[in-house]
């Protein structure tokens, strides 16, 4: 696979997903900011267009095997969005909320930024837990609609929302609005290093957020970069 400054980074991921190692290396962000060519990400920074077009050539070259989410079928996608990385937003959000209360009644004095990272999380996953049973109730059961419409040969009956454009949109935006509330939390955290004076508990907090925002930006990139432009095709065969 051949790597130029014009590539979108998403689609870079969508491709192969070992170059979604390099991107969060450097704290590019190749979910919610996926439409961005590697020169927009380097600031058209020669030296570091090079640098990143070779890491991705190793990191591509290399032996181990990844899922290729490309070559899904596009109702296989939602189901495995919807009983991976729902079910897993579901529990870890239950998890993760008494390990922050805890912290923030033991060290929120002296740590103000942990009553911070909490507000943030709950306003992040309060607005998650929403986005999701939209995908859940209405966008994904009407891909999978046209998928059986598809494999049947019928014609389709366009639900009251119209085409996908606009709930996809919609999507893409809430995305943007996690991607946000991460970046804060990643910050207010000094990307999830505990302090020196941190307890079990506080260190066992930011590792599970970490873990939380690593599988958010693999959630928001099989969407973004993968189902949602599949979704678009899909429907213009009923057009």
């Amino acid at each position: 696979m051949n790597f130029t400054k014009n590539d979108i980074v998403g689609n870079i991921v969508a491709q192969n997903y070992k170059a979604a190692a390099v991107f969060k290396r450097r704290e590019i962000d190749f979910c919610c900011q996926g439409n961005r060519t590697i020169e927009d990400v380097c600031g058209r920074n020669l030296d570091e267009i090079d640098s990143i077009i070779n890491e991705l050539t190793e990191a591509i070259a290399t032996s181990e095997n990844t899922v290729d989410f490309q070559s899904w079928p596009i109702e296989l996608l939602t189901d495995y969005i919807e009983k991976k990385h729902h079910k897993y937003v579901e529990n870890m959000t239950q998890e993760i909320k008494p390990y922050l209360d805890k912290i923030c009644n033991a060290h929120g004095e002296n740590h103000p930024e942990i009553l911070k990272i909490r507000n943030l999380f709950l306003k992040a996953t309060g607005e998650l837990a929403a986005h999701m049973k939209k995908e859940e109730l209405i966008l994904f059961p009407f891909i999978r609609k046209m998928v059986v419409a598809k494999e049947k040969g019928n014609c389709i009956d366009f639900p009251s929302f119209g085409g996908l454009v606009n709930p996809i949109n919609m999507m893409k935006e809430e995305h943007n609005d996690e991607g946000e509330y991460f970046r804060e939390i990643a910050t207010l955290s000094n990307q999830y290093e505990p302090p020196a004076d941190a307890c079990n508990s506080f260190r066992t907090t930011y590792s599970l957020l970490r873990g939380f925002q690593d599988d958010l930006h693999t959630h928001i990139h099989l969407e973004n970069n993968i189902l949602f432009p599949k979704a678009l095709l899909l429907e213009k065969e009923f057009n």
